[in-house]
């Protein structure tokens, strides 16, 4: 039978581990975010289902898996806005509102992805 005290231990190195890769990821997460964002704002016109989809999967992933790993209101409103973003897609409108605010997420997130508050 295993040690809990080891048991424990081990648990809590893993996390860390995750948490540390979480952590290493994010600017990527986020640069994959941005990216996807000036794909769907680029040339002015309205955005293709494709480049909407791809910013649609960069804010899923980031909504996904934040909160796990201490960065609640960062998973949060990426949620908020990944769901804003498919009810755009679903029924054709409403794009324009969901950049701008996309681009201040980003801009928060670019402060302090750990805060508590989004302002």
């Amino acid at each position: 039978m295993a040690d809990p005290v080891s048991a424990e231990a081990e648990f809590r190195a893993r996390l860390e581990a995750l948490n540390a890769r979480f952590a290493a990821q994010l600017p990527l997460m986020l640069e994959k975010t941005a990216q996807a964002l000036a794909a769907c704002v680029a040339g002015g016109a309205t955005p293709t289902s494709a480049q909407l989809a791809a910013l649609h999967e960069s804010l899923h992933s980031v909504a996904g898996s934040a909160a796990t790993f201490g960065y609640a209101m960062l998973g949060q409103q990426a949620r908020r806005i990944e769901q804003q973003l498919r009810a755009a897609m679903q029924d054709g409108s409403g794009w324009n509102g969901i950049a701008p605010q996309v681009e201040q997420y980003l801009r928060w997130a670019a402060r302090d992805p750990q805060a508590t508050r989004y302002d």
